[in-house]
């Protein structure tokens, strides 16, 4: 470490403004000492963003989580955590502290948080900001599952068309024989079922890449910086985790599964134009006998 680098070091770690890094798999690489002290953090600590508020949550320390059903809260943020370039936002602490937070992403998915301490200013409008923050969050959520919506995954979408400097494919996914499961246990274990799928799949997603549902039992997956070869992978592997799968408790034999067709962005593409070969290479892998995944010609 050089002489520069090692002040810069130095005056991060000093500083009482919070400043940490994730990787693209939301794993925490870096934190100063501020942020390291705010969140519990013993030196050298380097835990999955989700495991971090997990631990604190239930020790009732750090962020300050208001949905009693804290893996609810933890499935819808992490559907739209990271995935768009910058955002700022207001958080409060368990200790009374009160931040402002922002949240800058690279291309690679690394992320840089920066908070500052706001808690001396004036705390008028908070409530007004507070109500405004929830129903932004709300209009891109999905009701049942708490993924995101049909609108948070199209902006996605529309993004990574925009900067097809790198690759990037779009995945339908969608429930085998899913009016069946409806017809047959009722619609509520179809909503148990969506559920379930939607936290076992956002288990699998990277932060930089977009989980949402679009409708009924549809729902998308936006993978920008990845190739066919590496989409059908990660697909592959979100097939695994389903056909393990048995949600209903009355019904300990039943399970389910799901097909996908992947497409690939190209230079020029509509969200329409992508999603609709995305949609025949789903129809193909219907035909072939569901539980399966068809790339896009």
């Amino acid at each position: 470490m050089d002489e520069i680098s090692e002040k810069l070091f130095h005056l991060y770690d000093n500083t009482p403004v919070l400043m940490a890094a994730y990787d693209g798999f939301d794993r925490l690489r870096y934190a100063n000492g501020a942020f390291r002290s705010a969140f519990f953090l013993d030196e050298g600590e380097t835990p999955l963003w989700s495991d971090l508020m997990r631990r604190n949550f239930r020790a009732s320390i750090g962020t300050v989580v208001r949905d009693p059903d804290f893996e609810t809260w933890l499935i819808s943020t992490q559907s739209r955590r990271g995935k768009t370039g910058f955002r700022e936002f207001e958080t409060d602490l368990a200790d009374g502290r009160w931040l402002w937070m922002t949240e800058t992403i690279q291309n690679d998915g690394w992320m840089l948080c920066i908070a500052n301490d706001i808690t001396r200013l004036r705390s008028h409008g908070r409530s007004v900001r507070q109500d405004r923050d929830r129903a932004i969050k709300a209009s891109y959520t999905d009701d049942l599952t708490g993924v995101a919506n049909r609108r948070f995954v199209n902006a996605r979408m529309e993004e990574m068309l925009q900067r097809l400097d790198v690759l990037g494919c779009v995945c339908l996914l969608d429930l085998d024989n899913f009016k069946y499961i409806n017809d047959r246990f009722g619609h509520h274990s179809g909503d148990i079922i969506l559920r379930d799928f939607a936290v076992r799949i956002q288990r699998q997603v990277r932060r930089s890449d977009c989980f949402g549902r679009v409708g009924g039992e549809e729902f998308v997956l936006v993978l920008p910086a990845t190739s066919t070869s590496e989409a059908e992978l990660i697909v592959e592997r979100m097939l695994a985790a389903i056909r393990k799968s048995k949600p209903l408790r009355q019904k300990a034999d039943f399970g389910y599964t799901f097909s996908a067709g992947i497409a690939l962005a190209i230079s020029g593409d509509a969200v329409a134009d992508v999603l609709s070969r995305a949609d025949t290479a789903l129809y193909s892998a219907k035909i072939a006998g569901r539980n399966r995944i068809h790339l896009a010609a």
